[in-house]
């Protein structure tokens, strides 16, 4: 049986105000798979991310990356590993350049000089960003700094991505970008996890979701398991994702026959009709 790249043992966390904001979170990610995490806005997403890269320390339960606990010893060996990609990609830029800023994380790692700069020409690249290397990141636009951070994750040479709400303020030519990167990235090999609110993404996306409410994990299945359970939907506070939803109607008034090829796509409803 394969082993989980990443093991969550009953992780507990609260803040400082005394909120608890994990209950007992356990789940098993496996390399390679593309994760959705969903829930209403104090469900414990971010939280649950902040601890599994190590930013935050939880309460209690236990964090295990390749078959090693993570504790002092080790949390580097995580940092290094995981990425995570911010909602607000202003909170993450620190460096005067486009350049340094990708090279900052690199740098930490202590690798050699000529590492680090080809590291850094290679995620300039893949992002295409070359063009602004030397441009101060602060001046550059929402879904231009967007790339920044990511290319500065994908420098790191994490084995897992993790993006918190990486859509959000994005214009739809810049979030078709990202979403482009992220098949491109997943295709690759990566584990991906992207906590989001649009549910039409993570519907034609992810191939496990996993949704959270008031702390707790409280589904764990694939897009089409969690968005037709409409009694789950409802108590995470979740709507079904148009797709989803067209498909079910149609069926319903006996416009087309049930298949069950559920589309992800308006390409892939229009397929269905041209049959």
């Amino acid at each position: 049986m394969v082993n989980p790249i990443l093991k969550v043992e009953d992780l507990y966390y609260a803040y400082g105000n005394g909120k608890s904001a994990l209950d007992g979170v356990s789940v098993d990610i496996y390399e390679g798979e593309k994760i959705a995490v969903i829930g209403s806005n104090g469900s414990g997403k971010s939280t649950f991310f902040l601890n599994m890269n190590g930013v935050f320390t939880p309460d209690q339960g236990e964090i295990i990356y390749q078959g090693t606990v993570v504790n002092k010893k080790s949390l580097k060996e995580l940092r290094k590993n995981i990425g995570i990609v911010f909602q607000d990609a202003d909170n993450q830029i620190i460096a005067s350049t486009v350049r340094a800023e990708v090279g900052f994380g690199p740098m930490n790692l202590k690798l050699p000089k000529e590492e680090v700069l080809e590291r850094v020409e290679e995620a300039l690249a893949y992002m295409n960003i070359s063009d602004f290397k030397d441009r101060p990141p602060h001046y550059l636009s929402g879904g231009e700094k967007k790339r920044v951070t990511i290319a500065g994750i994908i420098a790191m040479k994490s084995k897992i991505i993790v993006f918190d709400e990486p859509m959000a303020a994005l214009d739809p030519l810049n979030a078709s970008m990202l979403e482009e990167v992220l098949e491109k990235l997943g295709s690759e090999g990566k584990t991906l996890l992207i906590s989001t609110h649009d549910v039409d993404f993570a519907y034609r996306w992810a191939e496990r979701v996993l949704v959270f409410c008031q702390g707790k994990i409280i589904a764990d299945g694939t897009p089409l398991e969690i968005f037709q359970n409409t009694q789950l939907l409802k108590q995470a506070n979740l709507k079904q994702p148009i797709m989803l939803e067209v498909y079910e109607l149609l069926v319903e008034k006996h416009l087309i026959e049930d298949t069950k090829t559920y589309p992800k796509s308006t390409q892939e409803l229009k397929n269905i009709f041209n049959k």
